[in-house]
């Protein structure tokens, strides 16, 4: 692309811009301080901006703030903190709270005092915005001046909504300390609770901002509360989009970058994982596969999660690393009831070669859930995920709708990765119609369908591959028997109809009928 640039009135010469040479693939980036954040700002804010935070109370706008300055501080670049809101008593606990020394930060005050709330003090002639506006620009600047920070934040704008009062004036304030702070290449993040009324003020100075960084806090029934963020603008520059989960620990914001399966493509190859079962492995004409998704669906205790477990313990037998990510099921009652059925996990949980982590649906968000996943596949040789159960997974997100996205991504990166995925389901009710909490069967590549049916006076059990992706499938139904010598699949159910409705019907003699039963 060219473009011609006048000289003294005259066309003059040809000049070239290309998207390599442009000022903004040139721009210098700032750390944020918080790791997540300068992943989904492709590493950091651009030097010499101006950037508006907004959210609502409690979000943790003075947390992300004190953390940019920090960051500059271990840098060698000056950092100073402008409160027109909370005082320095109040930052410092702040920052001690996450075990932070805010010495190296120079904090300017612009609290009134006690003299300044005295009638004497206050205007009779002038508008008192006129004049406290001014002096406060005034004073500001004059810090700024000896100072001379390459880090400024302003905390917070509603203070300077009160003090112009006139929108005119507020934002015509704002563009000056835009140009002031660009003059002086000096990064400023502006502070912003959403106090104001109405949405105007809010646009206007969206407009002004090189960029725009949203923080959401979510109400939840029960539980803590979900907080997100979104960068809903960055001129020039390239981020991620959408929301993103974070927490405020002690130490700072901890954000989620959304994950996208795109992103991740290394290459493996595919080849079948055994259960350990031969007659299970049959169902799926040789085992499922590495790289692929599985879910186990069916009513509670049908022996979905039992059969997780038994692919977990022989993928860490086989010495490929298993971990399992249960939500229900207390870590204890689930290595007891695998030394029940003669699968004692103990000496693979020392080994290393298989972990069990318990996760708490109600103190989790579904982006840390991911980023917990995403540390572990970075960190350890993982050949295989269990996730017990969806239902669980289901219940940490505030709104049904996003799960199945959510779970697309992580499937989908799991998968690129060579890792198999198992994942469990708890249907509604026992006998004849189930109904699922939601549909995410879709999503698997293969599917393992769990049934109660009645047979001879006592409630068995029964399991059938109804989906594979990946390659051929039994399509018969198997009895699931579980017993103090183990678990065994029994022979394909032949002599018998309408066993997925649980009421089967006996099609067969007798003495087929007591042959095809594995427990004779």
């Amino acid at each position: 692309m060219s473009a011609t640039l006048p000289v003294n009135g005259q066309p003059g010469k040809p000049m070239f811009l290309s998207s390599s040479n442009n000022s903004a693939s040139k721009e210098i980036r700032l750390s944020t301080g918080v790791e997540g954040l300068d992943d989904i700002l492709d590493g950091g804010l651009p030097k010499g901006h101006l950037y508006l935070v907004e959210g609502d109370p409690g979000t943790g706008k003075t947390t992300l703030a004190l953390q940019f300055l920090l960051e500059g501080v271990e840098r060698g670049e000056g950092g100073m903190y402008i409160t027109l809101s909370e005082s320095r008593s109040e930052l410092e606990q702040v920052g001690a709270s996450h075990g932070w020394s805010l010495r190296s930060i120079t904090i300017y005050e612009m609290i009134p005092s006690d003299e300044d709330l005295s009638s004497d003090t206050q205007y009779t002639v002038f508008y008192p915005s006129d004049v406290e506006l001014a002096d406060t620009m005034t004073a500001i600047l004059k810090q700024v001046e000896e100072i001379n920070p390459q880090r400024v934040v302003f905390d917070s704008l509603s203070e300077f909504r009160m003090l112009a009062r006139d929108p005119l004036k507020y934002r015509r304030q704002i563009l000056a300390l835009k140009r002031y702070f660009a003059g002086r290449n000096c990064t400023v993040l502006l502070l912003d609770d959403r106090t104001a009324e109405g949405d105007t003020n809010d646009l206007q100075l969206q407009s002004i901002a090189h960029g725009v960084i949203k923080m959401q806090s979510l109400e939840r029934d029960f539980g803590i509360k979900r907080r997100r963020m979104e960068v809903h603008k960055l001129r020039g520059s390239h981020f991620r989009e959408g929301f993103h989960d974070y927490t405020i620990k002690t130490g700072g914001l901890a954000i989620y970058p959304r994950l996208i399966a795109s992103e991740h493509k290394p290459g493996f190859s595919r080849t079948p994982i055994s259960s350990g079962l031969p007659e299970l492995d049959e169902l799926f004409c040789g085992g499922i596969d590495s790289g692929t998704s599985t879910l186990l669906i069916g009513p509670a205790g049908c022996g979905k999660s039992t059969i997780a477990l038994r692919y977990a313990i022989s993928s860490a037998q086989r010495g490929e690393k298993a971990i399992i990510l249960t939500f229900d099921e207390a870590i204890a009652t689930l290595i007891e009831r695998g030394r029940g059925l003669g699968m004692d996990p103990t000496e693979l949980l020392q080994s290393g070669m298989l972990e069990i982590q318990q996760i708490d649906p109600a103190e989790l968000s579904p982006g840390e859930f991911v980023s917990r996943i995403r540390r572990l596949v970075d960190e350890q040789d993982l050949q295989m995920v269990v996730i017990d159960s969806m239902n669980g997974f289901l219940n940490a997100m505030p709104h049904e709708q996003f799960l199945a996205m959510q779970l697309h991504e992580l499937l989908a990166y799991l998968g690129q990765q060579g890792i198999s995925t198992l994942l469990t389901l708890a249907q509604h009710g026992f006998i004849g119609i189930t109904n699922s909490p939601i549909d995410v069967s879709y999503l698997a590549d293969t599917v393992l369908l769990f049934r109660y049916f009645e047979r001879a006076g006592s409630i068995r059990q029964a399991l059938s591959v109804v989906k594979k992706r990946s390659g051929p499938h039994e399509r018969t139904i198997r009895e699931l028997i579980f017993s103090e010598g183990g678990i065994q699949v029994g022979l394909p159910l032949h002599q018998f109809e309408g066993v997925l409705s649980g009421n089967p019907t006996f099609t067969g003699s007798k003495t087929q009928e007591d042959s095809s039963d594995p427990r004779n």
